[in-house]
This record gives C-alpha cells, structure tokens and sequence, in this order.
C-alpha cells in the first residue's frame, strides 16, 4: 500500500520532525504544550518527544495563553546575539506564546500562528524570548499583525507571567523581561532560531 507525502509511519518527533511553519518567520507552527487551564508545567521530553510533567506550578498564576515552541528552532549563538543581557542560548527550542478567542483546552496540538511580538526574556543569563503571536484566521485576532495592535493589558498579562512563573519563597528571582518587541524584531529572532537549528542539528 502507498501513501502520498508526507505521510509519518510512526509519529514524528514534535521539535524535529515537523515543519517549522507555512510562512516563516511570519507564520510559523506552533507546538502547543501548555493550555491557559493548566496547573502543571508540561515539557515536550527531548529524547522521546511525548509530554513530560516538568513540575506543578508553585503559585497560582497560570499562562495567560497557550504556550509551547516553534519546531525546528533552536535558542543557540544567534539568538543571543540579539538579546544584550544574556551570555548565550537556552539550546532550547523557540518558545511561543499563541492568542486564541475561543478556548483551547488541549496540549499536543499543532497550529498555524502570525508572529506578531515578543519578549525579551533572560533566565539565568540564558536568552529564553517568548515570541507572541497570533491564532492563524481567529475571528478576533486574525487581524492583528504587530504587537501594538494587541489590548495592553493582555501584553502585561504574559509579561507579569513570565516574570514570576519560577519565582520560589526566599530565592532570588533569576528571570527578568528586558524588553518587550514588535514584529519586526520578532521575525529577526525567529529567523536567528532557524539557523541556529540548522547549524545544531542539520537540514
């Protein structure tokens, strides 16, 4: 029996065997590993690529969209480069953060995104950007195409996340938000993780 292309015999790997996107760096695909509902912190294991519970969340402040990583990106030189306080790459995947109207309850999702911000995180000295974006023909945000168009308090609502979300009583907070971008840098560190992808891992 033959199937047409591309057609996956066993499930591919979410960070490495998809695509990174129709349209990158404009819009890209976004991996989904954490719903605004979830009190727990999933992270797509490395070796495997199926979910792995990373840790319960220690405060009561959840993400305020849902929350996962470009594939196929890779937070190396090029990524610091663009980030002044950070001393290198999380050598992780591109984190994404996507804006949805109608509620998105489920993980392991992949879906189309216009990348139309970012934040400019650093933890532990390690360049970690959050990029923002967009559901790809929502009914409220499909519209949108840069992070100036987005309501202030939702922007403040990630910021203040990614502020404190590893925050722990009586240790120092080592994660700060620098800056805050529009899309047009954006698209510069997305395009910085694609090559950082390609000289880690290969085409």
């Amino acid at each position: 029996m033959s199937f047409s292309p591309p057609f996956y015999r066993w499930r591919p790997h979410p960070w490495h065997g998809l695509e990174v996107g129709p349209e990158p760096p404009h819009e890209v695909h976004a991996f989904i590993e954490i719903t605004p509902y979830d009190l727990v912190k999933y992270e797509v294991d490395k070796i495997t690529g199926y979910l792995r519970v990373d840790r319960p969340q220690r405060t009561s402040s959840v993400s305020p969209a849902l929350y996962g990583f470009i594939p196929r990106t890779y937070c190396g030189p090029r990524v610091n480069a663009l980030s002044p306080h950070s001393e290198r790459g999380d050598e992780d995947p591109l984190d994404i953060c996507v804006i949805s109207e109608r509620p998105i309850d489920k993980v392991e999702m992949i879906i189309n995104a216009r990348v139309v911000g970012g934040l400019q995180m650093v933890d532990h000295d390690e360049a970690d950007d959050k990029i923002i974006a967009v559901l790809s023909k929502d009914n409220i945000w499909g519209h949108v195409h840069d992070i100036g168009e987005l309501p202030t308090v939702l922007v403040e609502r990630l910021r203040h996340y990614f502020s404190t979300y590893k925050m722990n009583h009586g240790e120092e907070n080592r994660t700060a938000i620098h800056r805050i971008y529009d899309a047009a840098h954006a698209g510069k560190v997305v395009r910085a993780s694609m090559e950082d992808y390609e000289e880690a891992f290969g085409s």
